[in-house]
């Protein structure tokens, strides 16, 4: 059976396990390889940009980020922020205790902050890892499961290990994912040279 979709990755799922009873919890499985994958995969095609006009010293963190790649001022020239930690930002308040041009910032919570705060409406762009869009009936496919659906099957499979204490299959599942996780990877990585070599013969020549 080709797992192309959410209803034949559960399917293939309840297969694999060679059980017919476990319906109800098979979401499962697949919601908690999904909440491993986006502690572990970094992939080109989680990279997302969202703007937005910051006018104050804190701004709400997209729901669905992971982590920045960059956060940067449209202002003339360009100013590249700097990341420090909630600790170090605090530090820095001290030094700058009014406001002025915005030079750090960090994640408070489910905000970031900026150090020092503006002074005026500055217009921002971040750069992030986003999550990987989680399955369900109303999703039935993403980026990974198009491209690796055997890390999701085997995935889901080491979920449903501990469920049935099965500690010999969870290293069988676990030896599978790993391949798959690894063929994810130089897939990425050579993906991201293809771009770059592109990028490379498209300058032009002196």
């Amino acid at each position: 059976m080709a797992i192309t979709s959410y209803t034949t990755l559960k399917s293939a799922i309840a297969d694999w396990l060679l059980r017919d009873d476990l319906t109800a919890v098979i979401p499962s499985f697949i919601s908690l390889a999904e909440a491993k994958f986006n502690r572990r995969i970094r992939d080109y095609r989680m990279v997302k940009r969202a703007t937005a006009e910051i006018d104050e010293g804190y701004a709400a963190v997209p729901a669905d980020w992971l982590q920045t790649v960059r956060f940067q001022l449209n202002t003339t020239p360009i100013t590249t922020l700097e990341y420090v930690t909630p600790d170090q930002a605090a530090e820095e308040r001290v030094r700058f205790v009014s406001s002025g041009q915005t030079r750090f910032f960090t994640v408070i919570g489910k905000q970031f902050q900026f150090v020092p705060a503006p002074d005026g409406t500055l217009d921002g762009e971040l750069t992030y890892y986003s999550k990987i869009p989680a399955l369900s009936d109303e999703t039935a496919s993403n980026w990974l499961l198009e491209v690796a659906p055997d890390a999701y099957l085997y995935g889901a499979l080491m979920e449903a290990a501990p469920y049935l204490d099965d500690a010999e299959k969870l290293n069988i599942w676990g030896g599978l994912l790993e391949q798959a996780m690894q063929a994810l990877r130089v897939e990425g990585e050579r993906a991201a040279i293809g771009s770059s070599s592109l990028r490379m013969r498209a300058q032009p020549m002196g």
